[in-house]
């Protein structure tokens, strides 16, 4: 099984360890060294805790320089080599930072540590004030990430909706306006449509219309009153109103 690299951003990425934890020249010297050379060295090793964001499980240090990095240079620091724990690779990554790693603390023998009250108190409400800063910073990234992809669904159902309403646009019928149908629409078809002027019964007016735009289409409608014998301008006039009307 090989164990690639992959390239993620580093926004993407939170620490539980503080950034307070390291020395910020050491951070600020790592970050110009991961900009000159466009990389790291040494990936680190995260852990999916979404779709599209992940945590440091190894590399913490190599994390915080990447992130000072893309603060000096958002183009070029703006990603990462990591090796990313996936389930059919997890045992072997996890047995690797174990061995070559994790440091082991050696101790002289027959020396012990003692701390006086006040100072073990002091450790604690830092180690606590630490642990508070931790969580925050992870929730506000959390909360970035799942902004985010609340963002990009939002988007997407509002193009779905108005890609819809095209194609339902699409399908409905347009109207026809008067000349077109004077100059296009069959002859049962025009007397239908002329019915409620009631020229239906003057059938020789439509029978007119229909032959003479056989010799060409009418232009205008006061072309259509002089070529037309029998329609007048009232008639003309009754024709487009009575039209509009129906359809509306």
């Amino acid at each position: 099984m090989k164990l690639p690299t992959s390239l993620v951003a580093v926004k993407k990425i939170t620490s539980n360890k503080p950034r307070s934890s390291f020395d910020d020249d050491k951070l600020e010297e790592a970050a110009k060294l991961i900009l000159e050379s466009e990389g790291v060295i040494n990936p680190i090793v995260v852990r999916r805790t979404s779709l599209q964001s992940y945590e440091v499980v190894d590399g913490d240090f190599e994390y915080y320089a990447a992130a000072r990095a893309r603060e000096i240079d958002s183009h070029k620091g703006e990603m990462i080599g990591v090796f990313i724990i996936e389930p059919e690779n997890e045992e072997n990554i996890t047995k690797q930072i174990q061995l070559l790693r994790k440091s082991q603390p050696v101790l002289p023998s027959n020396e012990f540590v003692i701390l006086d009250s006040k100072e073990s108190i002091s450790i604690n409400m830092e180690s606590r004030f630490i642990n508070a800063e931790t969580r925050m910073t992870n929730l506000e990234s959390r909360f970035e990430n799942r902004t985010n992809e609340l963002q990009v669904n939002f988007r997407y159902e509002i193009q779905k909706i108005n890609d819809r309403l095209n194609e339902i646009e699409s399908k409905m019928p347009k109207p026809i306006e008067l000349l077109e149908a004077l100059n296009t629409l069959s002859l049962a078809a025009l007397t239908s449509k002329l019915k409620s002027v009631n020229i239906n019964s003057k059938t020789k007016i439509i029978e007119s219309i229909v032959s003479e735009r056989k010799k060409g289409k009418f232009i205008s409608f006061s072309n259509v009153v002089e070529r037309v014998k029998g329609l007048g301008d009232k008639t003309m006039l009754k024709i487009i109103d009575n039209f509009s009307e129906s359809s509306k």
